[in-house]
């Protein structure tokens, strides 16, 4: 049995209950050395089998599985923050599915949520904004073009971009062709829940040089949208008083 596992963004603690249990009822755990906290390893039994998917291809990860398999082990896939985010886990599970290898999968606390902790940040104020695109800039990887910065910019809604510290000029460029307001509020997360997170508010026009002021240059989520300033939103109308909902009548607030 495999187990793709998220280690959260980075917090040891930050791993789900379900998710340390399995860290520790593994007899062979293959962990992205590059991205996940090597403190997480902590909780493994005596005798697991540890690699570093950093040094490693597809092939070479599934041939791991396959082999662990083959000896009636269990092997836990360990992807930072929560699998389904850029995890590439689609390609390994299709391999797995061909090799007739049972897996499952295990959520974890996803980057741009403790980037939000690490804000103090809500991304869906009313009146603000109530949609989050999470999504990156092209690179060295390409996006399908309807899926471009600039396309995206359009909606105005809070944008979370992943795999995008080292394209921060590119990225400023796209979002503001695409409609984005150089003074739009922007924000930089590095390490997310790390001990040595950083963070640093800005704007669209600024976000390369805010980066590097802060030498930040990998490892690190960009926010953009009103939401980042915190300000200018409308009470909740499902703790208003006026408001009734399914548990609770409306009141008089005179």
């Amino acid at each position: 049995m495999v187990h793709f596992v998220g280690a959260g963004c980075g917090a040891p603690d930050l791993i789900t209950l379900r998710g340390k249990a399995l860290l520790e009822a593994a007899d062979v755990i293959i962990y992205a050395g590059s991205l996940v906290n090597p403190a997480l390893l902590d909780w493994k039994k005596p005798g697991c089998a540890v690699h570093d998917s950093a040094t490693m291809t597809l092939e070479e990860v599934v041939a791991v599985m396959e082999a662990a398999e083959r000896e009636g082990k269990t092997t836990v896939r360990l992807h930072t923050g929560d699998p389904s985010l850029y995890g590439a886990i689609r390609e390994q599970m299709d391999r797995l599915d061909a090799l007739g290898i049972p897996y499952d999968v295990c959520p974890g606390v996803s980057a741009f949520c403790g980037a939000a902790a690490a804000l103090d940040l809500e991304y869906t104020l009313p009146g603000v904004s109530q949609s989050v695109i999470i999504t990156r800039m092209a690179g060295r990887t390409g996006v399908p073009e309807r899926e471009r910065l600039r396309a995206l910019a359009a909606h105005g809604a809070t944008m979370v971009l992943f795999l995008s510290a080292g394209l921060l000029e590119e990225a400023a460029a796209e979002l503001i062709a695409g409609g984005c307001a150089p003074e739009t509020p922007a924000a930089i997360v590095c390490r997310a829940s790390w001990p040595d997170e950083r963070r640093c508010l800005c704007t669209v026009g600024t976000l390369a040089a805010c980066a590097r002021e802060n030498d930040i240059t990998k490892t690190a989520l960009i926010i953009v949208g009103e939401t980042v300033a915190q300000r200018g939103y409308m009470r909740s109308e499902l703790y208003n008083p006026a408001f009734a909902t399914g548990y609770r009548p409306a009141r008089d607030t005179l």
